[in-house]
């Protein structure tokens, strides 16, 4: 009976051994870990000028701060997966990456299956047309008024909601699983148009170098929630440690004027990305600044 007893107790000590062990790997002791290894899954959308690889290299404003901050905290390789921007949440939920940074924006929804760190960056909307913009496209509106007009849109984007709530019909949209996808939608005329943040698709369209393709430099923001739009890195929702530590770094950041520095040789500037230091994640989370 005694041995069976010690038999049981081992059991439970094993079980509890593990069951601490998972608490750690999904929050508590997660950015010890990575300390640890000196290595940090990042996942990224190939979505330049925020986040893309080059030469076998990750590149973009959003991972320019993310590779600073990590450095800080004592992680000095950041291992960059390319990723479709619709699977970037769900790869972070299964743990396929310990946080994604793409410029993703904050918006009260994700929100609900993810944990942002505060505001990194700031921007608006852009949109792309045939060379000549043969439909005189210069806002969603003028999207919404023609039921005729089809637009790409890369899939997980936050541009497809700005546009329903602007009156374009859902039929109209299109979804892509990247930009060079949105592009050769319009180019072989099964799109009229595609957008994205304003940045990203300017930049991609002169890499890509499209001469049957516009961006329209008039284009009118829309005035709706969430736009200006503020990216952030984002976390598991159990990952408060790492998510804090994050914080504090990227603070010292902001605070220094540092964040400027290393997004201005990606085409960012101060006065037009920069987020004002006083806006919150939780604000934005909230709605109150959305």
């Amino acid at each position: 009976m005694r041995k069976f007893k010690i038999g049981i107790l081992a059991i439970v000590l094993v079980l509890l051994a593990a069951c601490s062990s998972e608490d750690s790997a999904s929050g508590e002791g997660v950015l010890n870990s990575l300390q640890e290894k000196g290595v940090v899954k990042v996942g990224f959308a190939n979505e330049k000028p925020y986040a893309y690889e080059e030469d076998g290299e990750l590149k973009g404003g959003a991972v320019a701060i993310a590779k600073a901050v990590f450095e800080n905290l004592g992680i000095e390789e950041v291992d960059g997966h390319l990723s479709d921007f619709g699977q970037l949440i769900p790869g972070l939920g299964a743990g396929k990456f310990d946080v994604i940074t793409a410029g993703m924006a904050i918006t009260p929804d994700r929100c609900n299956s993810v944990d942002f760190g505060e505001p990194e960056m700031q921007y608006g909307e852009g949109l792309i047309v045939a060379a000549g913009n043969p439909e005189n496209l210069h806002s969603y509106a003028d999207i919404a008024a023609n039921p005729e007009i089809t637009v790409a849109v890369m899939s997980g984007a936050t541009e497809k909601d700005f546009m329903i709530r602007e009156g374009v019909d859902e039929k109209q949209i299109m979804m892509v699983p990247d930009i060079p996808a949105s592009f050769a939608a319009v180019s072989s005329g099964r799109a009229h148009a595609t957008t994205g943040t304003e940045m990203t698709i300017k930049m991609a369209l002169e890499s890509a170098d499209q001469e049957k393709l516009e961006f329209v430099s008039d284009f009118v923001q829309p005035e709706i929630e969430g736009v200006p739009s503020y990216g952030a890195a984002a976390f598991r929702i159990d990952d408060d440690e790492l998510r804090e530590a994050y914080n504090a770094e990227l603070k010292k950041l902001k605070e220094s004027g540092k964040i400027a520095e290393l997004i201005e040789p990606y085409g960012f500037t101060e006065e037009m990305n920069v987020v004002d230091p006083a806006l919150t994640t939780e604000s934005i989370c909230s709605g109150k600044n959305y």
